[in-house]
């Protein structure tokens, strides 16, 4: 019984000193795993939370095929900044970057290490990106980004429970700064109102959110071509 006792303890010691502290080879081994999904399509719901929007909640649907194209239909206006509609770690990495490993902490009772990326091209749009990623399972758990114009968001994300090897999400927080958002004309709500009160509410909320759940996944379905052919960058 010891002895069982023992071997278990150092089987998960080695589990744990073994993880790399390589942040191009924790990085590469991500979008390695991820690059095994060729395309998927994904049923979305979609909820915003912003004090001074009024939007209905929205249902969508999500196509994606390597190594970056993006499809969504959507049953009317959802506000989803268009980096967090498509979940591929390859598209927080595409351009030349310095990485760092910063540290290994726990992060929602998973042990995660802390990866800091700096893009080498001066006119790229991102100043810094921070990546929470479990290694034992290859997946993001949260990115932190600074970017011009738009300030800083970051994106929280969960994974089905009942399939521990799935590297797709179950769903997703994204998280931003209100006063850094352009938001399109038409869709602030009621700034004229006369009740000081929530004036001073909404004051307060400097942050909004999205929030994004995913169901009826479909992976690896041959997706075609044709069906990206008018989408915009």
């Amino acid at each position: 019984m010891f002895r069982k006792f023992w071997i278990a303890i150092f089987l998960y010691s080695v589990t744990v000193f073994s993880q790399s502290k390589d942040p191009d080879e924790i990085l590469d081994n991500v979008i390695k795993a991820f690059e095994e999904i060729e395309d998927y399509v994904v049923n979305v719901n979609i909820k915003v939370d912003v004090a001074f929007l009024k939007i209905p909640e929205a249902n969508a649907k999500i196509y994606f095929k390597q190594p970056d194209k993006v499809h969504m239909e959507s049953e009317g206006f959802a506000l989803l900044p268009k980096q967090g509609m498509n979940f591929s770690p390859t598209g927080f990495l595409k351009t030349d970057y310095t990485a760092f490993y910063n540290k290994e902490i726990e992060l929602n009772g998973i042990e995660v290490s802390v990866i800091k990326i700096i893009p080498l091209d001066e006119s790229s749009d991102v100043i810094l990106s921070t990546f929470w990623i479990d290694q034992s399972k290859n997946r993001i758990m949260k990115v932190e980004s600074s970017r011009r114009p738009s300030g800083t968001f970051s994106i929280d994300l969960t994974y089905p429970e009942n399939k521990p090897d799935f590297l797709l999400p179950a769903s997703m927080i994204f998280t931003f700064d209100i006063e850094d958002m352009h938001f399109p004309t038409g869709i602030t709500g009621d700034s004229n109102s006369e009740d000081n009160d929530e004036k001073e509410k909404e004051e307060k909320e400097k942050t909004g959110k999205v929030f994004v759940n995913y169901s009826n996944y479909k992976i690896n379905q041959g997706l075609s071509d044709d069906l990206f052919v008018d989408e915009k960058e």
